[in-house]
């Protein structure tokens, strides 16, 4: 770990936050409560052929729940880290986890709020926010992401030699991180995550302010009518992202608002997820993550 890294992990443990000493010991069933009402159109991947399942990943001294599926014969596989949304991992994150399964991957979830509480009960989203979500210190999620993927490594079935990572929501803010924070990733997918805002002690960096120093390609994908991520700072992103040597690409769906590729919400718009989805899989082969 580098010396900032080390030292902001140490801040964000000495910040007195509520419910310290609680962790979440398994992952919730089914959909997060405030993802309700789920709609019918909601995708539902098998896991015929696939091994699939809870797991446990050592992490900063205790043990976070995490999906792994996999085919279940062969590997070792290409390695994808499924960053959650803001709902935590739920159903539809367990999903996209068999999704990249059934594309020859091992895809693995882990449980990113799961020392600040269990977002899986909650029915109010900003409750959900202010309770659990904005506890959470970037660099932990870093080192949850890290760990993960060392997870992954020593199971025998994960070539993270050829890793990939992918993030909604929250998590596509956080998978702009990761890629500042971990040069070794192969490509990444970051779709509709906040990209700026007020720095402080648990959030000191947006993907704005690293877009330039970023190594990683990434593909960014966003809903041109999302009013929660204005246009003026995707535009930012993607004139900074020139500055530096990533490579990455920006790509605005213009009649499409946030959770576009969320399929169990009414925010889905299929046409422009099945692009997003064919989008991110030709990235990754691209730049070698299969």
């Amino acid at each position: 770990m580098s010396e900032p890294f080390l030292k902001a992990l140490t801040e964000a443990a000495a910040e007195p936050l509520p419910r310290r000493g609680f962790l979440l010991t398994t992952l919730a069933a089914g959909f997060a409560a405030a993802a309700n009402p789920v709609m019918a159109q909601a995708v539902i991947t098998s896991a015929e052929g696939l091994t699939a399942a809870e797991v446990k990943v050592p992490s900063l001294g205790v043990e976070i729940p995490a999906y792994v599926a996999m085919p279940a014969t062969g590997g070792p596989f290409p390695t994808v880290l499924v960053v959650q949304e803001i709902f935590g991992v739920h159903e539809h994150i367990r999903d996209v986890c068999r999704r990249f399964a059934k594309l020859g991957y091992y895809a693995i979830a882990p449980e990113l709020y799961a020392r600040q509480g269990d977002v899986s009960k909650y029915t109010d989203i900003p409750k959900l926010f202010a309770e659990v979500v904005s506890k959470v210190p970037d660099a932990q999620v870093a080192s949850d992401l890290d760990a993960s993927v060392a997870f992954a490594k020593a199971s025998g079935k994960a070539d993270t030699t050829r890793l990939a990572a992918i993030g909604f929501c929250w998590g596509g803010r956080q998978t702009w991180l990761y890629a500042a924070h971990n040069p070794a990733l192969k490509a990444a997918a970051a779709l509709y995550g906040p990209l700026g805002g007020t720095p402080d002690l648990l959030k000191p960096k947006n993907p704005i302010d690293l877009a330039d120093t970023i190594k990683v390609p990434v593909i960014g994908l966003y809903g041109g009518q999302d009013s929660g991520i204005p246009q003026v700072q995707v535009d930012a992103l993607r004139d900074k992202l020139k500055s530096g040597t990533s490579g990455s690409e920006i790509n605005v769906y213009p009649n499409s608002g946030h959770a576009f590729f969320a399929d169990y919400r009414p925010s889905y718009r299929k046409a422009d997820a099945d692009d997003a989805w064919i989008k991110i899989q030709a990235w990754f082969k691209s730049h070698g993550a299969i």
